[in-house]
């Protein structure tokens, strides 16, 4: 057999070629390298220019055709949304009161159903012990508006004395004046009186289910979301939980203890119902911004012809003092500084959702405004409108 020759590796001894030898011994020095880098290095690209990403920002037709899709979704949907809305406003009002239940070892759900059955025994209380009067009440609206009338057309008649405006101008300003229809201002946004009824019926039933079942719908509402959004979601459900319940709890008792106060006052001035105008005056007084002249309204209003112009000026006297007792020491004391909204933001609020619902807007007005804010500090592209309605 043929040996292999010096310079022929057999396959065992190819091992004996991965010796460590130095560069100096393979006589590879540092330029041969660098050089063989320059060979083998590929040839310079452009330097690409990268440009800033493209911000969709949506046109403002779009934006404006979703506000009027969403306000008229409310328009005609008013009698559920509001319905809803109270049912939630009253869950939360009652959310304590099943608490103290729940501490006194009852059950959930038995919590709810107790919680309920007292807000209907306290309503159909309020009702039955007051129905008489509110009857006569009512009867009496036409009297007094009859008395506004005439203070009205003292008024002109004075005032064509003096020259202001002539006789003429007077029959037609006088003529033009069509009557104020109170009840279907109260009552807009129910509709006839079955419907009324019928919405009304489900109000306990939701409160009920709201009440037992609010940890599930909290969490499977925060489930909607996808994985990254569910922290924001979870978030911004607590903060507007945290604000409704503080909004209406403060709100309740700030208008019970206003409504007893002004009671108590109308009555030692001896103003007709008082027992109905002080609690309507106390309670209207919580109107943001608007309380003191909404609160002014009643009382004198079923004043007219009863009051000298001495107790006017006590009525106003009191109002203002307590508007002012609950605007710098209750509203701080209970609300603190959730109710993050400016003066505007409320304002056109209130006006916007009084067209829409109706008396029934005024009083849900603010808890949606200040939910929507909430919503709109945790969306990045809704902030500088949650910054708009801010103070």
């Amino acid at each position: 057999m043929r040996r292999p020759s010096a310079g022929w590796v057999s396959h065992e001894g190819t091992w004996q070629l991965y010796v460590a030898l130095a560069p100096q011994e393979l006589g590879y020095d540092t330029a041969m390298a660098i050089d063989e880098a320059e060979i083998h290095r590929p040839p310079p690209r452009a330097p690409e220019v990268v440009g800033s990403p493209k911000v969709h920002k949506s046109h403002w037709a779009l934006t404006a055709i979703g506000i009027a899709t969403v306000l008229g979704l409310c328009y005609w949907a008013e009698l559920v949304l509001a319905v809803m809305l109270v049912s939630v406003l009253l869950a939360f009002i009652l959310a304590p009161v099943m608490d103290l239940f729940i501490r006194l070892r009852l059950s959930r759900g038995v919590a709810a159903a107790a919680a309920v059955v007292l807000l209907l025994a306290l309503l159909g209380s309020l009702v039955f012990y007051s129905s008489n009067q509110a009857i006569i009440f009512a009867q009496d609206l036409s009297k007094y508006t009859q008395t506004i009338r005439q203070e009205i057309s003292q008024f002109w008649q004075r005032a064509e004395t003096l020259g202001t405006i002539s006789s003429g101008s007077q029959a037609k300003v006088t003529d033009s004046r069509p009557s104020t229809d109170w009840t279907g201002i109260l009552t807009r946004g129910f509709g006839s009186v079955s419907q009324g009824v019928l919405a009304a019926s489900f109000i306990p039933f939701l409160i009920y289910f709201m009440l037992s079942w609010q940890h599930h719908v909290r969490s499977a509402t925060v489930m909607l979301f996808s994985m990254e959004h569910r922290q924001v979601a979870y978030v911004t459900l607590g903060l507007i939980s945290a604000m409704i319940r503080s909004f209406m709890v403060g709100n309740l008792l700030i208008g019970l203890f206003i409504g007893t106060a002004s009671t108590v006052a109308f009555g030692l001035l001896h103003l007709p119902f008082f027992y109905f105008v002080g609690f309507m005056s106390g309670f209207l007084s919580l109107v943001p911004y608007l309380g003191v002249l909404l609160a002014l309204a009643p009382p004198i209003f079923v004043g007219i012809g009863h009051i000298n112009s001495g107790d006017a000026v006590m009525i106003v006297v009191i109002v203002l003092g307590l508007h002012l007792i609950a605007l710098n020491v209750l509203y701080p004391k209970f609300l603190g500084n959730r109710l993050q909204l400016n003066p505007l933001a409320v304002t056109i609020a209130l006006l916007v959702w009084g067209w829409l619902w109706g008396a029934i807007g005024l009083v849900l007005a603010i808890p949606i405004t200040a939910a929507m804010k909430i919503v709109f500090d945790h969306i990045q592209s809704l902030r500088p409108y949650g910054a708009w309605m801010g103070e």
